[in-house]
C-alpha cells in the first residue's frame, strides 16, 4: 500500500484523463492520494475530487498565488475550514508556506498568508502542508511564533540536514518524491538516506516534480503537451530510489512511509481502514 501524501488532481494538465490516472494509481498500489488546495476557488473543487474518489484533501492559498488572493480569500478558508470540520477526509490545512525562489512575489503578503493561515490550522486542530522553497528558516520561524504543535508535512523538502531535524523536532515529516531519482541531487538523496526512517513520507507533487524517466525541458514540455506529466502511478517507482538509499526492500519502505503519513495526517488511519 502505497500513499501519495501530496497530488495536484484537481490541475487541469488531468482534465483529459482524471479517471484514467486515478485508476492507473491504484494498479500500481497507490491506494490513497491527498489533494491539497492552492487558491480559494478551488477549495470546493478538491474536496469534491476527494469524495469521488475515496481520497483526502487539505485546504488552503499556495504562496505562488497569494498575490492573485482577493481581500477575503483568507475568510473563505476560514469558513471552509469550519463548515468541513466533521469531514474526515479534511486532513490539513495546505498548500501553505513561503516561496523565496520565484521573483515578483511580496514577502510581506506571503508572511501574512503564511501566519494567518497557520493561526487557522492551529483553531481548526489540523497539521499542515508546507511548500519548502529557500524558506525553511522563515516558515520555521512562523511555526514557532504560532506556537503551532499540530504538525504535517514539509513538502517537497530541499532544506539543509540542520533545517530537516528542525521539522522533524517541531513533529513534521519530510516529504520525498522524483528529486530522489535524480543522481546529481546530493543534498536530497543525503538526507533521505540519513534522517529517522520515521520522518519520511512519500509524495508526487503531480503533475509537477516529474521523475528522472519522464523529465523534460520546459521548452520541450510546451512543444508536446502532456510529455513530462508526473502523476501518482510513478510513486512506486520514485519509491524504489529511497529504498536504495536506505538499503530497505520496496515492502519496508511502502510500510513505513504509509505508517509515517498517518502519523503526520492522523485522520488517513480510519480512511484506509473504511
Amino acid at each position: 500500500m502505497w500513499i501519495d501524501t501530496h497530488c495536484h488532481l484537481d490541475a487541469a494538465e488531468f482534465d483529459a484523463d482524471r479517471d484514467a490516472v486515478v485508476g492507473r494509481a491504484r494498479a500500481a498500489g497507490v491506494s490513497h492520494i491527498v489533494i491539497p488546495a492552492v487558491v480559494a476557488n478551488n477549495l470546493a473543487r478538491v474536496r469534491e475530487l476527494a469524495h469521488q474518489h475515496d481520497f483526502s484533501y487539505a485546504l488552503g492559498i499556495h504562496p505562488l498565488y497569494v498575490m492573485n488572493a482577493g481581500p477575503g480569500d483568507l475568510d473563505r478558508v476560514a469558513e471552509a475550514l469550519q463548515q468541513h470540520r466533521d469531514d474526515p477526509r479534511l486532513v490539513a490545512v495546505g498548500e501553505i508556506g513561503l516561496d523565496y525562489f520565484v521573483d515578483g512575489i511580496d514577502p510581506d503578503t506571503q508572511q501574512h498568508f503564511y501566519v494567518e493561515q497557520l493561526k487557522l490550522a492551529k483553531r481548526a486542530g489540523l497539521p499542515v502542508l508546507l511548500h519548502v522553497r529557500r524558506s525553511a528558516d522563515k516558515l520555521l520561524a512562523g511555526l514557532r511564533r504560532v506556537g503551532f504543535t499540530h504538525g504535517g508535512i514539509a513538502h517537497a523538502f530541499n532544506g539543509s540536514e540542520q533545517q530537516a531535524q528542525a521539522f522533524i523536532d517541531l513533529g513534521f515529516k519530510l516529504g520525498f518524491g522524483g528529486t530522489l531519482t535524480f543522481e546529481r541531487s546530493l543534498q536530497i538523496r543525503r538526507i533521505a538516506a540519513t534522517v529517522p526512517e520515521t520522518a519520511l513520507v512519500m509524495e508526487t507533487d503531480a503533475p509537477d516534480i516529474p521523475p528522472q524517466w519522464l523529465y523534460r525541458t520546459a521548452a520541450e514540455r510546451h512543444a508536446s503537451a502532456g510529455q513530462g506529466r508526473n502523476e501518482p502511478a510513478e510513486l512506486p517507482r520514485m519509491a524504489q530510489s529511497l529504498a536504495a538509499l536506505r538499503g530497505w526492500t520496496l515492502a519496508h519502505t511502502a510500510v513505513t512511509t504509509t505508517a509515517n503519513a498517518f502519523a503526520a495526517l492522523p485522520r488517513l488511519a480510519s480512511l484506509a481502514a473504511a
